[in-house]
């Protein structure tokens, strides 16, 4: 499993290695294979404040759905590349977040992205509160 860690203060970065089955046939990666890199950055996030999108959905009833996605394709990224997927929130409300995400190889930005999620009930998926506690760990009041 690989480490993930605190980069810059509300900035958490998340390892990824490109694939072969990341890539086309040049060796780049292909341009939907970020939004699964991004998703894992959000992910891991969240696991790392000790919020498991499954018990989230199982306990409280929460899921997530991305609302709207703003990406920037800066730069490829080959086969074999060590990246780095940056993922810092910058609104928590009831029902939202909005999330700035970014991949970097080596200090150079690759792709640069803004993400809505929106909080829905896991049974009816018409948005729902995010509980206050949930709210409270991922920054939000």
């Amino acid at each position: 499993m690989p480490s993930v860690n605190e980069s810059a203060p509300g900035t958490f970065s998340f390892p990824v290695r490109v694939y072969y089955e990341d890539t086309d046939t040049a060796g780049v990666v292909y341009y939907a294979g970020y939004l699964r890199f991004l998703e894992r950055g959000r992910t891991e996030r969240l696991r790392a404040l000790g919020v498991g999108q499954f018990r989230l959905a199982q306990e409280a009833g929460i899921v997530f759905a991305v609302r709207s996605l703003n990406i920037e394709y800066l730069k490829p990224a080959r086969l074999d590349d060590a990246l780095a997927v940056l993922t810092e929130l910058t609104f928590c409300g009831r029902a939202q977040i909005t999330l700035k995400q970014w991949i970097e190889r080596g200090g150079e930005a690759l792709v640069d992205a803004t993400v809505r999620i929106a909080c829905l009930n896991a049974n009816t998926l018409k948005p729902a509160a995010l509980p206050a506690g949930i709210r409270r760990k991922m920054g939000g009041t």
